[in-house]
């Protein structure tokens, strides 16, 4: 099974999947954008403004993540923004034939909790490049409730969080 946890920059994706992973057996956590680190040497004269615009990118995502499950089974978590339905769409329906169940859950925040997380995040104080993410962020919530189980994070901690995913994949 695959637990995507989706969301703007900042919601507390990272945190819950590393919190989810100690609570779930047998799960690990596969940071997909470790997959456009790869690539980002690779592609350097290829245009674009994010890596998922790679075809390759979305690729290897969903050939990783089937072949990791292969290979140990259990429950991979993925924490990672795809604001683009054409995107989402092309990953889910590529694990989907696979035969691999998808959770996806869209972690959200209003705005005002979204920029005060992003401004005292000791990891990433104030990153203006987080700030600017909201807006697409809330383009694509529209489509994003259709395709995800919203959870509601503004008066949730990291804790509360993990446990009503994992209630729900349970």
């Amino acid at each position: 099974m695959i637990v995507w946890l989706n969301g703007t920059f900042g919601v507390g994706k990272t945190t819950t999947s590393q919190l989810l992973a100690k609570t779930l057996p047998d799960a690990r956590v596969f940071d997909s954008e470790r997959v456009g680190e790869l690539l980002a040497p690779i592609l350097a004269g290829v245009p674009c403004n994010d890596f998922q615009e790679w075809d390759p990118w979305r690729t290897l995502v969903i050939e990783t993540a089937a072949r990791v499950l292969d290979y140990v089974g259990g429950t991979l978590i993925i924490p990672q923004s795809v604001l683009v339905q054409e995107y989402w769409d092309e990953i889910s329906t590529g694990v989907s034939k696979r035969g691999i169940p998808i959770a996806h859950f869209v972690l959200h925040a209003g705005e005002r909790t979204l920029i005060q997380r992003i401004e005292t995040d000791p990891a990433m104080p104030g990153s203006q490049w987080r700030l600017e993410h909201i807006q697409a962020y809330q383009q694509a919530l529209p489509w994003l409730r259709t395709k995800g189980s919203i959870i509601e994070t503004d008066h949730l901690t990291p804790a509360q969080v993990t446990e009503t995913i994992a209630s729900l994949v349970s």
